[in-house]
């Protein structure tokens, strides 16, 4: 483990001599050299106060970085129907590991027909964590069905830990509450839920829920959803799901 960790930190580092940049950003893209996934994708998280005052809380989600379009699809997806392995990643605080995503269709009804449809067969998604704080996802796909060997989990458990040094380093002092920093559709996302809290007079969590239930009813992304709220040309009212 020692040495494939001391490998993998030399790697990154001629990484960041032929492209400097984002830790995180070169993390995935050696995921996806070293793992024989198709795609990786990075996540900072955090939770919202359920609605009414309760203390049961939602996720929700700013995208660090994508190596490629299915994996910001998956990413977005998961956002918008609320369930998915990072999600559960997440909430568990251990890996998981599906080689066979089509025959998980009863644990995420939603979210695993979309993403077959986007490409993904094999999904594999690792918290970010320190201690038992936990920052958000390293998430794999993989095109075709099949699972990690023992050695590509290895790397992909000590890769989840480099990016969760980068993701520390990119807070530099924000609150893990605090996305406004990443510079992604993501973010607008909680601009439009604040104003469709106003719009209904709702909590924060009743108001995402409402968008994500648009987003889904009219199959558009969730991010365009946001953007249309924000640019006032679709409002919510509490007799419709918006107009």
């Amino acid at each position: 483990m020692r040495n494939r960790r001391q490998r993998l930190l030399d790697l990154l580092a001629a990484d960041r001599v032929v492209k400097p940049g984002s830790v995180v950003g070169l993390v995935c893209e050696r995921c996806v050299r070293e793992l024989s996934v198709s795609g990786a994708g990075a996540t900072v998280l955090s939770h919202l106060p359920g609605p009414d005052g309760q203390n049961e809380e939602y996720p929700t989600r700013g995208l660090v970085h994508a190596t490629d379009t299915v994996s910001a699809g998956l990413e977005d997806l998961q956002l918008t129907v609320g369930e998915g392995p990072c999600l559960d990643a997440f909430a568990s605080g251990g890996p998981v590991l599906i080689a066979d995503l089509a025959a998980e269709r009863t644990r995420w009804p939603a979210f695993t027909p979309a993403a077959c449809e986007l490409g993904a067969a094999a999904v594999f998604s690792f918290p970010l964590q320190i201690g038992v704080v936990r920052l958000g996802s390293l998430d794999l796909y993989r095109d075709a069905p099949g699972p990690l060997t023992r050695t590509e989990l290895t790397d992909a458990l000590i890769l989840s830990d480099l990016a969760t040094q980068g993701v520390v380093a990119d807070l530099d002092g924000h609150s893990t509450q605090d996305v406004s920093w990443l510079a992604n559709s993501h973010v607008q996302v909680h601009q439009a839920a604040g104003m469709v809290q106003v719009q209904l007079e709702v909590s924060t969590e009743m108001a995402l829920l409402r968008m994500r239930g648009y987003a889904f009813t009219h199959e558009v992304t969730l991010a365009e959803v946001a953007r249309q709220v924000v640019a006032r040309s679709l409002r919510f009212t509490h007799d419709m799901d918006g107009r």
